[in-house]
């Protein structure tokens, strides 16, 4: 199928074969008729792209801070790379979409196949959207108006905030489309309103819909605009709609409004605000966020939780119905709006072709190929990359299927397997366009949508897993029953019962001769490895002390989910791995605490100290800690041995105290071990070495990180 996408480094519009996604519970998978191109959201992101590196920083300094930081803990050369791989992915664009349901995923009982529905999908042939983010269209209401059933949502909440009132008087500065969609709903609503703009055009149609209008352009004054159009009272509300850098609009807002007024801005402006303007009047101000409650909520989105009605009136989903009744009782306007229609093929035309003195509004794809295809046609789920076809896998020649396109694999795995001249042949993610994307850039030979396809592929006989960590296990098991090596990022599993499994499949006859790794890459890390020799010469218990500042999450991200196993059993795996291998024996006592206000009932997962005792008395204590500030280094360990000190930081520097003969040892770039962990397991694959970590630390470690994550919890 057919995918737009947006270079975020250079502006470059391209529209990409993508596998089709395979639906999943609490998804709708929608063959797509028409998309509406929001110019506003779109073209930012198209002139952001073309812009230089200088000016792409002058856009966002909050991140200019956050790179900052990270040169000072990580080092330049670390940082440079990880900016350059966050220009290097390709956005998908689009989010205003209807077309026909072709799957109905798990867990949904609203919609069937071949029901007519508007979405947020993705300009994209087919799309596959969140069961709340999709609303039946009625059969009245046409394609061409239906697609606007976004854009008019996010006018509908902005509206929805600003509270009107039958008879209020209201303005609207900035008629675009998100501008003229406001309009027609505040005339719904029995509002008086005022259309602001520099656009003749653009107010000839707010005219049309029953505003009045001022024309910027021609000079006029908006505040005593303000003031004829309201008797001098000002207006009960402003709407900005806007998209500029000035600070004028809400500025202009605050001047139009009377006491105790309301603004609410939809768009984009400058936010230098003057006290005073809001302070005498006693002004409200609110930012609204796109289509409704429910956006941007994972549990709403992904886990399809709904809010009760008694309690939120208007989610998202319900803000879509709305604008569909008010299309089907033929209360809004929408062909007046539609000042393009353009093929889907000849989307980049919409991009760079599109001139501003042509007046664009509202800007539709159409899909005739989605239209006049079979269904059958466009759900294939394994496309061509372009990359060399790889031999058949033998022992000596390993031929690579990689689970998971996303950024950590694309930035940091692909690349260290690459430099061990392995053949790249399929790349699988779950909707297709970060495995394309990540598979095109590293000239994989093809892209899928479908991981059973590639585990059972004959040719693949190394599978490297980068999915999100409550798949791991899953598919662990798979590849190994497939009879194929497995290289899988931390952690191995996310449960006891998990890790049992695992553990019962490598044991098999038929599992005797693969080789299972985990991403354990911190005990390779080359100063590590500085450390394995200056500790060979101690003869005594040691202590290891880590500090780890882990960063603060939102408390909605995924790693947060305790289905995903939480932090520590998603990241301080590494330290227990880590302790364990400098150790050199295993674990035989643990304790754990967790950080918690008094009263609180859910312990947080991120501020938690353990430690570990060791079976020839040697100790190590994490404490793994997310309240920290980022310009601290991330991770550093100090041992205690034999009246002589090692401080590790991040992975840059080794500093030795009373050591003879090593003082310091720094690395210009940091190296947490990534190319010789891939490089040692792959060796292993060529040669029939055995697994550079044996199974049963793999499991211990494992086994060791759950148990923390269990006494963390209950302390």
């Amino acid at each position: 199928m057919k995918q737009i996408f947006q270079s975020v480094k250079d502006g470059h519009t391209e529209i990409l074969d993508v596998p089709c996604p395979q639906v999943i519970p609490g998804h709708l998978l929608i063959r797509t008729g028409l998309s509406l191109i929001s110019l506003g959201t779109e073209r930012m992101l198209v002139e952001f792209g073309k812009a230089g590196y200088l000016n792409k920083a002058r856009q966002q300094p909050d991140k200019i801070r956050m790179v900052l930081d990270k040169i000072k803990t990580d080092g330049l050369i670390p940082t440079l790379e990880a900016v350059k791989g966050k220009l290097d992915q390709p956005v998908p664009m689009g989010y205003c979409n209807v077309g026909t349901v072709l799957e109905v995923g798990d867990g949904v009982a609203d919609f069937q196949i071949g029901d007519r529905v508007v979405s947020n999908g993705a300009h994209a042939e087919v799309v596959r959207v969140p069961k709340n983010l999709c609303a039946k269209v009625p059969s009245s209401v046409t394609d061409e108006d239906a697609v606007f059933t976004v854009q008019f949502a996010i006018a509908l909440h902005g509206v929805r905030l600003a509270g009107p009132m039958l008879g209020e008087s209201f303005a609207v500065i900035g008629l675009g489309l998100i501008g003229l969609l406001t309009v027609q709903i505040l005339r719904a609503q029995g509002c008086r309103v005022l259309g602001v703009d520099l656009d003749r055009s653009r107010l000839d149609l707010a005219k049309a819909f029953g505003a009045q209008t001022l024309d910027l352009g021609a000079g006029e004054d908006p505040i005593s605009a303000a003031s004829a159009f309201t008797g001098g009272a000002g207006a009960d509300g402003v709407i900005i709609t806007a998209s500029t850098k000035s600070n004028e609009p809400v500025h202009q807002a605050a001047l139009m409004s009377r006491k105790k007024g309301r603004i609410v801005l939809v768009g984009v402006v400058g936010l230098e605000l003057s006290r005073s303007d809001f302070y005498e009047k006693e002004l409200s101000f609110q930012i609204s966020c796109s289509y409704g409650p429910g956006r941007y909520d994972p549990s709403y989105e992904i886990g399809g939780q709904d809010y009760p009605r008694g309690y939120v009136r208007w989610t998202a989903q319900r803000n879509f119905e709305a604008v569909l009744t008010m299309m089907e009782e033929d209360r809004l306007n929408i062909q007046p709006l539609i000042s393009h229609r353009i093929p889907l093929a000849e989307a980049h035309k919409a991009y760079h072709g599109v001139k501003a003195d042509e007046h664009p509004l509202g800007i539709v794809l159409e899909y005739p190929e989605a239209i006049q295809m079979p269904d059958n046609q466009l759900r294939e789920y394994t496309v061509a990359l372009g990359g060399e076809s790889p031999p058949r896998g033998t022992a000596g020649s390993p031929v690579i299927g990689l689970i998971g396109g996303g950024q950590y694999a694309d930035r940091i795995l692909i690349p260290a397997l690459k430099q061990t001249g392995v053949s790249l042949k399929t790349v699988a993610s779950s909707g297709g366009a970060s495995g394309t994307v990540t598979g095109r850039k590293h000239r994989f030979g093809e892209s899928t949508t479908d991981p059973d396809s590639l585990l059972a592929d004959p040719d693949i006989n190394v599978v490297v897993i980068a999915t999100r960590h409550d798949s791991h296990a899953r598919f662990v098991c798979q590849a190994i029953r497939a009879g194929n090596h497995v290289f899988v990022e931390k952690p191995l599993a996310v449960t006891y019962e998990e890790l049992s499994e695992i553990e019962s499949v490598c044991t098999t006859s038929d599992a005797a001769n693969l080789l299972l790794m985990v991403g354990f890459n911190r005990r390779f890390s080359p100063l590590v490895q500085e450390i394995m020799l200056l500790l060979n010469s101690v003869h005594e218990p040691k202590s290891f002390i880590f500090t780890i500042n882990a960063g603060e999450l939102p408390k909605d991200h995924w790693q947060q989910d305790a289905a995903s196993g939480g932090r520590i059993v998603g990241e301080a795996c590494h330290f227990v791995d880590l302790m364990r291998y400098l150790a050199g024996c295993p674990i035989t006592e643990l304790q754990a605490v967790s950080m918690r206000n008094p009263g609180e009932a859910d312990v947080s997962d991120d501020k938690v100290s353990f430690t570990l005792r060791f079976s020839d008395g040697s100790i190590g204590t994490v404490h793994y800690l997310a309240n920290g500030h980022r310009t601290f280094p991330k991770e550093r360990l100090e041992i205690f041995c034999g009246g002589r000190i090692l401080q590790l930081d991040n992975f840059r520097k080794l500093t030795g105290y009373g050591w003879s003969g090593f003082r310091k040892r720094k690395l210009w770039r940091q190296d947490k071990g990534h190319h010789a962990a891939i490089g040692e397991f792959i060796d292993a694959v060529r040669t029939g070495a055995p697994a550079p970590i044996p199974l049963e630390q793999l499991v211990e470690i494992t086994r060791v990180t759950l148990d923390v994550a269990r006494v963390a919890k209950a302390s």
